[in-house]
């Protein structure tokens, strides 16, 4: 299939979503949104596609929403259209690993976004930021409960409520991006990553992608029980059986996915 605001790629067990949308800075539009659902959907599907990599541009990975198409609407079209929200709704409960490469702008809704991935590769010029209240609204996407996990409720409240942005040092030390890396090297070490993540189990990754999500949502007991059902029911697995017995052998395992 063909779009208009993606390109897509496949890289042997790697899935490749790049925003493309280059005159606005990767804004998140209403056709952006839902090609990217269409392609989530698709590379779901795959069973070759192990790991997905979502990037921008150098110079933007996305400014946040595109406020031409939000000026004129009303609370309730918005809510009516619900705008982005099948978006975060698919993003946020992707079974498969998402690898964020970023660069540049990552700001409102491009954040969001980015929050939703698993995984964050940041080049060193990334600035990121909640800027909506400088338009007289708030995040809409997730940003005012993952931010606040993210950094903590100090910096979350600093950031949402004065619409400033961080650099990408001061996102990796407080823990909202995984790495920092030069600008010329930010996919290639997303995918250096998400290659690493598709040479696992399938169904250990997506059981472990399950329990650490699951941190966010619950308590620490409902949070320990759950896990352990999950480490029980890895154990009926084949890739389980295949990973401990390669670890005797002394070599690589060769995991189905079953």
């Amino acid at each position: 299939m063909s779009y208009r605001t993606l390109s897509v790629a496949k890289e042997g067990p790697l899935g490749i979503v790049t925003i493309n949308r280059p005159d606005a800075l990767n804004a998140l539009s209403r056709e952006l949104v839902s090609e990217l659902i269409a392609v989530l959907s698709a590379l779901e599907a795959d069973e070759e596609v192990r790991c997905l990599v979502v990037t921008g541009s150098d110079r933007a990975f996305s400014a946040g929403a595109d406020i031409k198409e939000m000026v004129d609407m009303s609370a309730v079209q918005m809510a009516m259209t619900e705008h982005f929200f099948p978006l975060w709704d698919k993003v946020g409960r992707y079974p498969k690993p998402l690898v964020g490469a970023l660069s540049g702008f990552v700001l409102g809704g491009g954040l969001e976004l980015a929050m939703s991935l698993d995984v964050l590769i940041a080049s060193e010029t990334t600035q990121m930021g909640q800027p909506e209240i400088n338009i007289g609204v708030i995040p809409g996407g997730g940003g005012t409960q993952r931010l606040t996990r993210a950094v903590g409720k100090y910096k979350a409240m600093e950031m949402i409520l004065t619409g400033t942005r961080i650099g990408a040092e001061e996102a990796k030390t407080l823990g909202l991006v995984s790495r920092v890396v030069p600008k010329e090297a930010y996919l290639e070490e997303a995918k250096k990553v998400a290659r690493e993540i598709a040479s696992k189990s399938p169904m250990s990754v997506k059981l472990a992608k399950m329990a650490v999500n699951k941190a966010f949502e619950t308590g620490l007991g409902a949070g320990l029980d759950f896990e352990r059902e999950l480490f029980y029911l890895l154990f009926a697995s084949e890739d389980a059986k295949e990973g401990m017995k390669a670890f005797m052998e002394k070599r690589k395992p060769a995991f189905k996915g079953k």
